[in-house]
């Protein structure tokens, strides 16, 4: 028996008394199959596995922990559904390049000149040194590794090999005797502790407060860094400099070239031709009241004991065409960036505001999927098809969520709202049986003035119009995986693998506080991970633990190899409802038009060999657009705050370490720290195992959760810092629950605390 690969399986396999190592008849040893997975030189499925060695569906649970141990070792790695691969491993030193970071603002990097199959391993960089300015996307680094498990290393900086960083982002600071005399900048990045010195004439105007790019200047001898201020990005006090200091900081590209800006102008409107002519059909669309680009449409009625479903989505691959300058600039960008001013469109406007857009009482083109259900919301059937359709009204959450409660039908057809929730209702039934993960994580809505200042900063509500929206564009998803599927098509994967052992350990000690159990990493299912969630909900520890189950997934990705979806607890699932701001929706709608010959526009020729590649840049593009966003949201929260300087707030303890407290606000949900300086005089002793710091004198206890009164001692919109003294909180020796108020605070004082207890002195 021979693979197509051309790896021919060994001989001795075929019998466990030849010497093949077999511990039972047909069963190999570790050693054995390591190296039969590394002899094939490419993927292996489990079933591939079992026949070679003739495993017994008896034998086959022995087969799969065999398999789990060899990946709980690192010498296997996960490679799309139930395929592994042998795990390439790197050496201790290594040159790595940072490519983005992870949800805690930690760097991500990846070896330099990897050329093996499969995805790059992930390095997990370790903080720089005190001092040194934080690693950047793009920066390469000689680095000594440590393997965690199977392609994921741990990695500490030995030696930068960028001499210094291209840009500097920061805010200038004149020296007093004015723009002769040069001056200082501080940089935006909270992580780097240097300022650079702007010597005399290399000031380009700027005065004290602009947001500055500047370049570094060759440095002679001790002492700062010198720069050159080559633009303005802004005055620090206006809310619209902090998504220019993002853009900036993290290199988002905004500009398009000429020739995409032409093809886009050049654009018209769709014809009918062979399209489904849909536009009878009142298809709604349903966003946020501050949407500037309509994607996608949606119809329910009625069909038997279940429903049709249609969702119609903006045919930008109409316009959007393989190698054209519009798509080679969708492609760079990755995806659009949304900040509280404005957006970075992955398309010009004349495409993501004009044809693309799916304004109401206008002719689109679009692709669809008309799907079946029944009536506990699983899907029977689904067919996609390229239509022209007209919107019949475009609709806010509010709205709909407010004529839905009202019985009223909101100036569309009778029975439309009631035939979406209808519908809603039963695929929320579907996903409880299913068994997902619904963390309950409030959004922040930040409203700004006329004149671009915070004019205030509240939870975003969550509606069920939300959710009916969510709800149906997951199975729009399902159904184009499915159908790339069976047309045995090219695919852009919407993959989450599960939590890591690792992060699960951290998650479990924190649940150990508050006397929660969780199952063993190789038996947990979403479902075990909701139960949690809904045990803890309205108590004070929901926020943390949804807050702390988050960061313990493993982050969503891109790929052409499909693992499945662990947090929807999904088979096959990839993106397919927003084109207009994600380029993998453009890849599964052409893979869709080329599968299904629904046109001449679809995937280019022999898409596959470039899918891995593109998968891992429009992965990188997603989390700098999520840490853009999540920046800006720090430094909006500051700005907003830097005039409350003095005020309490109430908020509760968020992390609690050997140097201090990291709290959240109630109010707003901002978080900051409060130092051991900072707390009242006495000895503190931190136990990480049980995550609360105890003083020794006074008796009071801090947990996680725990609520607390503090007051803003500094806010720094240029960083996003907030820095609280404690008031009132933590636990007395009364029990758990009790609290009482804290020490008056010292005025100031130097502390020196640690888990052995040493005293903060004033």
């Amino acid at each position: 028996m021979t693979r197509k690969t051309g790896a021919s399986l060994p001989a001795k396999v075929k019998s466990p008394q030849s010497g093949s190592g077999g511990t039972e008849a047909g069963l190999p040893t570790a050693a054995a199959l390591r190296a039969f997975i590394a002899g094939a030189g490419t993927r292996m499925g489990k079933g591939e596995i079992a026949r070679a060695f003739g495993i017994t569906p008896d034998q086959k649970p022995a087969l799969r922990a065999l398999l789990r141990g060899l990946e709980r070792d690192g010498a296997l790695v996960r490679a799309g559904g139930k395929h592994v691969r042998e795990s390439a491993v790197l050496p201790e030193r290594c040159v790595v390049e940072i490519t983005g970071t992870d949800r805690d603002g930690d760097p991500l990097a990846r070896p330099v000149g990897w050329d093996q199959p499969g995805r790059p391993p992930i390095v997990f960089m370790q903080p720089e040194q005190r001092g040194q300015p934080a690693l950047a996307p793009g920066a390469r680094v000689l680095a000594r590794l440590r393997r965690i498990e199977g392609d994921r290393y741990e990695g500490r900086t030995l030696k930068r090999l960028d001499d210094e960083p291209a840009t500097i982002i920061g805010v200038f600071r004149a020296a007093t005797s004015g723009e002769a005399a040069g001056g200082w900048i501080e940089p935006v990045d909270r992580k780097s502790r240097s300022e650079w010195q702007v010597p005399a004439g290399e000031t380009n105007g700027a005065a004290t407060g602009d947001v500055v790019r500047a370049t570094p200047l060759p440095a002679f001898g001790h002492g700062a860094k010198p720069a050159r201020i080559v633009e303005h990005l802004g005055q620090i006090g206006d809310a619209s400099a902090i998504s220019l200091i993002a853009i900036a900081t993290l290199g988002i590209p905004v500009d398009f070239s000429q020739a995409a800006l032409d093809e886009a102008a050049a654009a018209k409107a769709t014809r009918l031709g062979r399209r489904t002519d849909l536009r009878a059909l009142p298809l709604i669309t349903i966003d946020g009241a501050d949407a500037r680009d309509f994607d996608d449409a949606v119809f329910a009625e009625p069909l038997g004991s279940g429903f049709r479903i249609v969702v119609a989505i903006a045919d930008v691959a109409h316009y959007v065409r393989p190698g054209t300058a519009l798509d080679r600039e969708a492609a760079h960008r990755g995806n659009s960036v949304y900040f509280p001013d404005r957006v970075v469109p992955m398309l010009p406007e004349a495409l993501s505001n004009g044809w693309c857009s799916l304004r109401p009482n206008e002719d689109r083109g679009c692709l669809f999927v008309e799907m079946t259900i029944d009536h506990e919301g699983r899907k029977q059937s689904h067919r996609f098809g390229r239509g022209l359709m007209r919107s019949f009204a475009r609709m806010t959450y509010e709205a709909v969520q407010v004529a839905h409660d009202a019985g009223a039908t909101a100036d569309l057809p009778p029975g439309t709202l009631d035939n979406l929730y209808a519908a809603y209702r039963a695929l929320i039934a579907a996903r409880q049986a299913r068994g997902t993960l619904d963390l309950d994580l409030p959004e922040r809505q930040i409203t700004l003035t006329d004149q671009g200042k915070v004019a205030s900063i509240t939870p975003r509500t969550r509606l069920d119009s939300h959710r009916l929206i969510e709800e149906f564009m997951i199975l729009a998803n399902v159904a184009a995986a499915e159908e790339l599927e069976r047309l045995r098509q090219v695919c852009m994967y919407r993959i989450h693998a599960p939590p890591s052992p690792e992060k699960l350990d951290a998650l479990r000690s924190l649940l150990a506080t508050f006397d929660i159990a969780l199952k063993q990493s190789d038996q947990l299912v979403p479902r075990d991970l909701d139960h949690i969630l809904k045990l803890v909900a309205g108590t004070d520890a929901a926020p943390l633990i949804n807050e702390t189950v988050l960061r313990s997934q493993s982050q969503a990705e891109y790929a052409p190899e499909n693992i499945g979806h662990f947090g929807l607890a999904l088979k096959s699932y990839a993106h397919f409802t927003s084109p207009i701001r994600r380029y993998a929706d453009l890849l599964v709608h052409r893979a869709l038009i080329t599968g299904l010959k629904l046109g001449p526009d679809g995937l280019g020729a022999d898409p596959g060999s470039d899918f891995p590649a593109i998968a891992q840049a429009i992965t990188i593009t997603e989390r700098r657009a999520t840490d853009a966003e999540r920046q800006s949201t720090d430094r909006y929260l500051a700005a907003y705050l830097s005039d409350r300087i003095g005020e309490d707030f109430a908020a509760r303890i968020a992390g609690v370490t050997r140097f201090g407290l990291f709290v959240t606000l109630t109010e707003t949900g901002a978080s900051g720290f409060i130092p051991m300086a900072l707390l009242p005089d006495d000895f503190w002793h931190h136990d990480e195992a049980s995550s609360t710091l105890s003083g020794t004198r006074s008796r009071v206890v801090f947990h996680l959760a725990d609520p607390v009164t503090v007051r803003l001692r500094e806010a720094k919109p240029v960083t996003g810092g907030l820095l609280f003294a404690l008031i009132d909180g933590g636990r007395s020796p009364g029990g758990r629950g009790d609290t009482r108020p804290a020490r008056s605070m010292p005025g100031k004082s130097a502390g020196r605390n640690s888990k052995s207890g040493k005293r903060s002195r004033r």
